[in-house]
């Protein structure tokens, strides 16, 4: 009896040994076993989330979607991309912060938000500053455009290229606005950016910041009488809807900027560093070219949809930048001299 025992406890112990030594094995070489029995590499992939506060059909979120194909495509699926709109994720400053925190990779925002971490951007929210998109891109691409992303590393994010929202231009309900005079007494949603603020004032408007997700009902409201944004946002988040005139006031050029967690970018190995690099670069010529496409036929549809077009002629554009040169002077000596001069000069030079 006591050696049928013994037999027994050896066997059971042996099988649990065996049983014991076979898992240790498939955790070692981390590999599992699909249903054929075949041993499968299994390979932790690194996540994206990107996130945006226009909606799914801005050319902004198709350059997003680009970014997407080709990191995942390059890294072949090492780098999984989420993709966000519509402010799923926060707005542009809290979507900054996150990735300050490394609890979101990436956001693209304008440069009037970016101003409250990196001063500096504040110029690039000057009116008038940009005679053209073309020019716009030769400064922004160059070496003075690099310099204002490097400024961003000690605030924990990572610059990895410009991208457009555009020329910003005036719509409301009120009037159609042709001359400097036309501002006068008209409430305009504006972004929480002082420099904004103070130039509208300077026009003589009534500028009432306001987060972007509530602009829509407010206008709607008659909270407020209008606002400012490029074409492409004024017809896709519907505005014609509630604004009966635009004017293309073309007041400010807005670059977006992609940028990057540095805690997402340091733990990315080099050759992911530069395609998640490239990839900003090539999504953002990319999405370059379908929103100027866009603002071209945005303005139509604007039109067809029965809003009043104004065209601002050059000698009261002139008018306009004249109001506003004494808000540009006082922003030049916050910011500094040499970096307000040093813009002006490539700009001059690409002109």
């Amino acid at each position: 009896m006591k050696k049928l025992m013994s037999s027994f406890l050896i066997g059971s112990m042996a099988v649990l040994l065996a049983a014991c030594g076979g898992s240790d094995s498939t955790q070692g070489n981390g590999s599992a076993s699909n249903e054929g029995g075949e041993a499968t590499e299994q390979v932790d992939s690194k996540t994206i989330r990107a996130g945006i506060g226009l909606n799914s059909e801005h050319p902004q979120y198709k350059g997003l979607e680009k970014f997407k194909e080709l990191v995942e495509e390059r890294t072949e699926g090492a780098i999984v991309v989420e993709t966000y709109h519509s402010g799923q994720l926060g707005d542009d400053r809290s979507m900054m912060e996150a990735l300050q925190l490394g609890t979101q990779e990436v956001t693209v925002p304008s440069t009037a938000p970016i101003a409250n971490f990196v001063s500096e951007f504040s110029v690039f929210d000057f009116p008038f500053l940009f005679p053209s998109s073309e020019v716009a891109d030769q400064v922004l691409d160059g070496e003075v455009g690099q310099g204002f992303l490097d400024k961003l590393e000690d605030q924990s994010l990572v610059g990895l290229a410009y991208w457009e929202n555009g020329f910003r231009n005036l719509t409301n309900s009120k009037q159609a606005v042709a001359t400097a005079e036309d501002f006068k007494g008209l409430t305009i949603r504006t972004m929480e950016n002082d420099l904004h603020l103070e130039a509208f004032r300077a026009l003589g408007a009534n500028p009432t910041p306001m987060a972007f997700t509530e602009l829509f009902t407010a206008m709607q409201q008659g909270t407020v009488d209008g606002q400012e944004n490029p074409y492409a946002t004024i017809y896709l988040e519907g505005y014609y809807e509630v604004q009966k005139h635009v004017s293309n006031t073309n007041h400010i050029y807005s670059p977006f900027v992609f940028m990057m967690s540095k805690t997402f970018f340091d733990s990315l190995t080099e050759e992911e560093q530069e395609i998640v690099s490239e990839a900003a670069l090539e999504a953002g010529a990319y999405q370059r070219e379908l929103n100027r496409e866009a603002n071209e036929t945005y303005l139509a549809n604007l039109q067809e949809e029965g809003m009043t077009y104004t065209e601002i002629s050059e000698e009261e554009r002139q008018k306009m930048i004249e109001a506003v040169q004494p808000i540009i002077d006082k922003y030049a000596e916050n910011i500094g001299t040499d970096v307000v001069e040093e813009v002006y000069s490539a700009i001059e030079a690409a002109q």
